[in-house]
């Protein structure tokens, strides 16, 4: 059963022109074509679509441009480390029309259980848009702890996950914790067949969808009506799609850029931190695109 944001949801990488601004035509582009090759709902301004390096005013842009532009659920990213500075991206997402936001746990100043519950809480209550959590402890330092899930369960518009955490069996314990109307989304790709098996998870949001959208549909499609073979043999041919996402010498969203050039996207380069492509890279995109063997 698809969730309420879609079954693929593509976080989105964000188009930059050759001066580095915000490059609104290539996003638009670029939102309805993956919408056209396997995306039904969208994230913007998410850590892959460099969110901390955004104003607030080309988050503004983005989210009201894109929205207006495609069919699909839209999903705002608006978490930040700062509660009042969340809450107002929050706001300007709801003006901007979206279907809901991605709050990341505060990442940096790493608050304890006490204040995740307390920033999520103050977030919801700032607006009627559905809240989806995004647990990643590895770029947050902090992970949601189940405790602080099952207390925010009472909150009508915190609609759902994204899991990111790496932990099937405590996904597990969530699902059976929480009420069923709340949704686990996988937040890492390679996570996506374990979550739906373990944790009824009931899609993923993606960032190997730019490119292999169609076949992570048919893996999720073949699951989902008890084919589990098929599905696991789907899985297998998308782990290089999984391994080629960020590496250490080239960070998300660094190779996702690059394979969008490769098929002829106008996305342009990230900006500092992450900087220009390194060298090779829109060479393993292309063959990577070789093994998904496409008819």
């Amino acid at each position: 059963m698809a969730g309420r944001f879609g079954t693929v949801i593509t976080a989105m990488v964000t188009p930059f022109d050759a001066k580095g601004a915000l490059n609104v035509d290539g996003a638009v582009k670029l939102a309805k074509w993956l919408t056209d090759n396997g995306t039904d709902g969208l994230v913007l301004a998410g850590t892959t679509g460099e969110g901390p390096v955004l104003t607030d005013e080309e988050d503004l842009e983005l989210w009201r441009t894109i929205t207006e532009a495609v069919t699909v659920p839209v999903v705002a990213g608006t978490g930040t480390n700062d509660t009042r500075h969340t809450i107002e991206l929050t706001k300007l997402a709801e003006q901007a029309g979206v279907a809901g936001a991605l709050v990341v746990t505060p990442y940096y100043n790493r608050p304890g259980q006490a204040g995740l519950e307390a920033h999520f809480r103050a977030v919801a209550e700032s607006t009627s848009l559905p809240i989806l959590l995004y647990d990643i402890p590895i770029r947050a330092g902090r992970k949601i702890a189940h405790e602080t899930f099952v207390a925010l369960s009472g909150v009508k518009n915190i609609v759902g996950v994204k899991d990111a955490a790496l932990d099937p069996s405590g996904s597990a314990k969530l699902r059976a914790a929480m009420p069923e109307s709340f949704e686990i989304y996988s937040g890492d790709d390679d996570q996506t067949l374990a979550l739906m098996a373990t944790a009824g998870a009931v899609g993923v949001v993606s960032v190997a969808s730019h490119w292999a959208g169609p076949e992570i549909a048919e893996m999720i499609a073949a699951f989902e009506k008890g084919d589990v073979i098929g599905a696991r043999e789907l899985n297998g041919r998308l782990v290089p799609s999984w391994e080629f996402r960020g590496t250490d010498a080239a960070p998300s969203p660094l190779p996702t850029k690059a394979m969008m050039r490769v098929l002829g996207h106008d996305v342009g380069q990230c900006r500092l931190p992450l900087g220009d492509t390194p060298a090779g890279l829109e060479d393993e995109a292309r063959k990577l695109l070789a093994t998904l063997q496409r008819g």
